[in-house]
């Protein structure tokens, strides 16, 4: 099998499944435009993202790494009326395009985009008295995954969803002497799971149009 056929079966899919969308095809124009990197979820990925959120019932969503805000949308749309998604962006120019296709999508009420880096971020966020969170989605540099999937602990409640993206590197996770800095970072993610004794965690391997990944899922089910 090849990515090829990964690809064509996406495209298969997302037509009969994932509509076309103005809205959501504006903004992936836009970021393009922008010069942002390609690197967001699939059609059907973000889907998979807004279906959770609905059957989890999700009424306040963490996001953690904005990009252009695609994945932003998805979920807010899962949102029921007075729902809000807080997402954090640590590159200025992401940000702007994120609000920019973010209230193009007429979701500006519903989605704050916060600029700085996670790891300064996160810690305020906690300060601040903010969560629990429903349901929090990480996709930001991999190399800090670990410590995102801790905070983002620290800023849930007993049945809070964390989903975390882009975990199986092209196999690469599997390899311990791999010197990727990225592959490292999210082996140190799976062993932070794993010892974490306040969540029930799998993870599944996934191919398509983004090439050959996974998808973390961790329910936090005590305290």
């Amino acid at each position: 099998m090849s990515e090829e056929t990964w690809t064509e079966v996406d495209r298969y899919i997302t037509g009969l499944l994932v509509p076309p969308d103005p809205v959501l095809e504006a903004a992936l124009e836009a970021s393009a435009q922008a010069g942002l990197p390609a690197i967001n979820v699939a059609p059907n990925q973000g889907k998979l993202l807004m279906l959770l959120a609905q059957l989890h019932g999700a009424r306040t969503i963490l996001e953690i790494g904005t990009l252009g805000g695609y994945s932003t949308i998805w979920l807010a749309r899962a949102l029921p009326p007075g729902g809000r998604v807080l997402s954090l962006e640590s590159v200025p120019k992401h940000a702007e395009v994120a609000r920019e296709n973010i209230a193009r999508a007429g979701l500006a009420q519903t989605v704050e985009v916060r600029l700085g880096s996670a790891l300064d971020t996160l810690p305020q966020l906690v300060a601040e008295g903010q969560g629990p969170f429903d349901l929090t989605f990480i996709d930001a540099d991999k190399e800090n995954t670990a410590e995102y999937f801790k905070w983002a602990l620290k800023l849930s409640r007993p049945g809070s969803l964390i989903i975390t993206d882009n975990v199986v590197r092209r196999g690469a996770v599997a390899d311990a002497a791999s010197t990727d800095a990225r592959v490292q970072g999210m082996r140190r993610f799976f062993e932070a799971v794993a010892a974490e004794p306040r969540v029930s965690a799998t993870a599944i391997q996934t191919v398509g149009s983004k090439g050959y990944d996974g998808l973390a899922l961790a329910r936090v089910t005590s305290g």
